[in-house]
């Protein structure tokens, strides 16, 4: 930047006449080089021409001009007079008019800076507007400075509506600044988050169990909800939540909703604050004692489903459990939601009563005629009853009966000539059958039938001779891995296993026998109801042992176990040989 010296000469002489007058065109001189671009200077109002420009002397050749709309801050534009001192930002010495050119916005800006870098090392607080929104966040008026504000750095919880902190002087805590890039970062969370410390601190002083507090519900949880006390959080868990059973909730609370709680408990080394909303009501289990005995018959609201059961409410807060178990009688394996529904009026009984749990056991089904129990008072044992195939498994037919329910047809009594495994293929689903009741068992839920049963079997006069612990003389007519099956009396079919064939287990042997063999067994067991017999031969080794240690000796005569069966066996052949 250069300077003619002659600018600042006398208006009567071009000349340099005495010394003194240099001295003050030096000074003078000096005085002008102070007001280098770039720097704030101090100026007059010399005048304001057309409402909105101000002319401002700034000591160069020509004055500067500035907007009027540059001295407005805050959206106030303050009072003018001509003979003001103003503080401008010198831009330029001169532009191609001649004129300085300057700026009262930069200047407050500049001064701003200075301020605000203080106030940003020594972490003050700083008074702003929000006067605009960005992507990301807003803009801050900071004392004449734009200054970006965060969403994030807003308020504590995120919040939906700015507009009410529009247009309002607030403390702001300056973040970061970077001035070569015009960069300011505030934050009003930090404000907000430094007087909640304030707040939490003089609430927890302050706080007892048994207390109730104002709240706002900040976060759910599957667990339960975060309640904002204004200062402090507390945990209201899903069971104090209500008196009746609720599975989440964000069934009776939702973020940002207002209530009431009551402090339960309060733990001074953690500071964890346990929270209740039930607790500011009556307690309806209570009065439980006096409203609910056992047998009892309610109607109730099925107000939940599960896989277990549903809840029935009987009276508000009070809901007891029908176990999947106790729904019906004849529905088994069969989901709840399958049987009821939600909001259904359903009729229950109460079977147990558990004060000190708050648990009530209901049952549907002892509502309606246990349908077994009716079976059973109309039908006994060795009648004939008739249905219709409703299901075919491995094991038998099921047939159904009077009152929905079902009769199992075991495989084993289909047939008396065929196996159950063959017999079964014989039958279809949906096919009427007749059948014998062989059983009724109410408690166990089980009817016996018989299909075999009806027709008298071939082998049946047979057995009217065979008595349990009788010794009979058996034909061998098959062979097989597990033992031998073998003919009484010339038709009754049995089945020695193979532990069965000898005492001696090197003799438990099937493949010594042949068929057409005659071998003498005895008859462990009679059923003339299916036609089945068991026969041992190791059963009856073991009568003979101990008929022959009866007649011929004992462990006390001195005799051992050989010469007591060969005597017995000798004398056995004697009494042939006569």
């Amino acid at each position: 930047m250069s300077h003619n010296l002659a600018n600042y000469a006398p208006a009567e002489s071009n000349e340099f006449s005495t010394g003194e007058n240099f001295a003050e065109l030096f000074e003078s001189y000096v005085k002008s080089g102070e007001k280098s671009e770039g720097s704030v200077i101090t100026g007059i109002i010399v005048a304001i021409e057309n409402g909105d420009i101000v002319v401002v002397d700034v000591g160069l050749k020509s004055e500067g001009r500035v907007p009027l709309k540059e001295f407005t801050q805050n959206g106030k534009t303050p009072e003018l007079r001509v003979g003001d001192e103003v503080e401008v930002y010198l831009e330029r010495l001169e532009n191609k008019n001649g004129e300085a050119v300057i700026s009262r916005e930069k200047a407050l800006r500049e001064e701003s800076w200075v301020r605000l870098e203080k106030a940003c090392a020594n972490s003050e607080k700083v008074d702003g507007t929000i006067f605009g929104r960005v992507k990301g966040g807003f803009t801050v008026d900071i004392e004449g400075a734009v200054a970006f504000l965060p969403g994030s750095q807003v308020d504590i919880r995120p919040i939906r509506d700015a507009g009410p902190l529009m247009g309002i002087a607030q403390p702001f805590i300056i973040l970061k600044m970077d001035r070569k890039r015009g960069n300011i970062v505030v934050s009003r969370r930090a404000i907000l988050e430094e007087s909640r410390a304030d707040a939490r601190n003089e609430i927890l002083g302050k706080i007892v169990e048994g207390q109730t507090l104002d709240g706002v519900v900040k976060n759910i949880t599957d667990y339960g909800a975060f309640i904002d006390m204004g200062g402090i959080d507390g945990l209201l868990h899903v069971t104090d939540i209500s008196w009746k059973r609720i599975n989440h909730p964000s069934e009776m609370l939702h973020v940002g909703q207002s209530i009431k709680v009551v402090v339960t408990k309060f733990d001074q080394g953690s500071k964890r604050v346990s929270l209740g909303m039930k607790q500011l009501e009556q307690n309806p289990w209570e009065s439980v004692a006096n409203k609910f005995s056992v047998g009892q018959r309610f109607t109730g609201t099925v107000t939940n489903i599960t896989d277990y059961g549903a809840f029935v409410e009987l009276e508000k807060g009070i809901e007891g459990l029908v176990h999947v178990s106790e729904m019906s009688w004849v529905k088994k394996n069969t989901h709840p939601s399958k049987i009821i529904s939600t909001s259904q009026q359903v009729e229950v009984v109460i079977l147990d009563i558990d004060h000190a749990k708050h648990r009530i056991s209901l049952g549907m089904k002892q509502c309606e005629e246990n349908p077994w129990a009716a079976f059973g008072a109309k039908n006994n044992a060795g009648d004939i009853i008739e249905g219709t195939i409703r299901n075919i498994t491995d094991f038998g037919l099921f047939i159904g009966l009077d009152g929905d329910i079902d009769g199992l047809v075991h495989h084993s009594d289909i047939s008396w000539d065929e196996s159950g495994e063959v017999a079964i293929k014989n039958y279809k689903k949906g096919d009427v059958v007749k059948a014998k009741v062989l059983a009724i068992d109410v408690e166990k839920e089980r009817i016996s039938l018989g299909v075999k049963q009806l027709s008298e079997h071939a082998e049946s006069g047979n057995l009217e001779g065979v008595q349990k612990g009788d010794t009979v003389t058996c034909v061998v007519s098959a062979i097989q891995e597990g033992g031998i099956e073998v003919k009484i009396n010339d038709g009754v079919t049995a089945f020695i296993k193979k532990s069965d064939l000898s005492r001696d287990r090197q003799e438990q042997r099937p493949e010594r026998f042949a068929i057409g063999d005659r071998v003498d067994a005895k008859v462990t067991s009679v059923d003339k109801t299916s036609h089945k017999v068991a026969v041992s031969i190791k059963a009856l080794e073991a009568d003979e042992q101990k008929k022959a240690i009866e007649e011929y000796g004992s462990t006390d005569s001195g005799a051992s176990l050989g010469d007591i069966l060969g005597a017995a066996l000798n004398d056995a052949k004697t009494k042939k040989s006569k």
